[in-house]
């Protein structure tokens, strides 16, 4: 990839450090511009990350002809109009996980991005690291043999009552936040689910604090997850074959990656590069929009994902087994 693609973050949200860190360490990725709601908060945003434009409106960055693609961070009920509105403006878009919890609306942010020619991604940054992509490898070959089974897990305490993340307004919650990615990691291990049953517990300001869910795919493979926003910390991918099991040791963040393979009670370690999983998300995002390379996630991934969560929630709140 030749010139690197220039880059706006539309808010000055937590999850922006690790992206900008990400962004650092990559020869292909400048993040030129910074916008928020407060153009004073902009300035101070941009001057501690060496960032050169800080705008004081969403709308003023996405009017800057030389950003080519932002990176959305707003809270998780913004992702799609704000998607939508750097899109009409010529703008490629990686927007922070969840897109959206209803799949009409992510067709929506799509079309939109077919509409005017640019490129629309969903960031599972977990999903761009060499160790998921090991772990994926090693089921389809037949490691473990026939899969039966995935289990996830993922799950924190937060001790600020005003997290948005505990906003039913802003659509938190914590099937949103961080179950979706024991959701993902099921959809690629085992395809799209024909069945879904959830359970959750409501607390914090009207969203689900915990989820636990059972999903059931073709040729009879089950996942199981738990995920909550109000306990011990908790990361945990194992994937269950008739001949052995994979368990990935740090299966979210990837700092510490490695993937355990036991079989005949013997345990064998597979090491992973580490590697910045935000820096390889930006990358294969910006080659996409050089023209270099396809984008790891697209439509089919986003719209699966989102009626998979629809399916989840519609369990939950109905008592009820929901067929996909």
């Amino acid at each position: 990839m030749s010139e690197r693609v220039r880059w706006g973050v539309l808010s000055t949200a937590r999850i922006n450090q690790k992206v900008l860190a990400g962004a650092r360490g990559s020869e292909h990725v400048e993040v030129l511009a910074v916008a928020s709601r407060d153009k004073a908060v902009a300035e101070a945003y941009a001057r501690e990350h060496a960032i050169t434009r800080a705008y004081g409106s969403y709308d003023d960055l996405l009017a800057d002809d030389d950003v080519e693609a932002v990176y959305i961070s707003l809270p998780n009920g913004l992702h799609v109009d704000w998607s939508i509105r750097a899109l009409q403006a010529g703008k490629h878009v990686l927007c922070e996980k969840p897109l959206s919890p209803r799949s009409s609306e992510v067709e929506r942010a799509f079309d939109a991005a077919d509409h005017a020619g640019r490129l629309l991604m969903e960031a599972f940054m977990y999903r761009h690291n060499p160790q998921i992509k090991r772990l994926a490898s090693l089921v389809a070959d037949g490691t473990i043999g026939r899969l039966r089974a995935v289990h996830a897990s993922f799950g924190f305490h937060i001790d600020d009552p005003g997290n948005v993340r505990l906003s039913s307004e802003l659509e938190g919650g914590a099937l949103l936040d961080v179950g979706c990615y024991c959701v993902s990691a099921a959809r690629l291990l085992c395809g799209e689910p024909q069945r879904a049953q959830g359970e959750q517990v409501i607390g914090g300001g009207g969203v689900d604090v915990t989820f636990a869910g059972v999903l059931r795919f073709p040729d009879d493979v089950l996942a199981h997850f738990d995920c909550g926003l109000l306990i011990d910390k908790s990361e945990e991918l194992v994937v269950l074959g008739e001949e052995g099991n994979l368990r990935v040791l740090d299966p979210w963040h990837c700092r510490a990656p490695g993937i355990e393979l036991r079989r005949d009670g013997v345990a064998e370690s597979i090491a992973v590069e580490t590697i910045n999983s935000y820096m390889l998300q930006l990358e294969n995002l910006s080659a996409a929009i050089r023209g270099t390379a396809a984008p790891l996630l697209g439509r089919d991934d986003a719209v699966g994902q989102a009626r998979t969560i629809e399916a989840l929630y519609a369990s939950a709140g109905e008592h009820r087994t929901v067929t996909l």
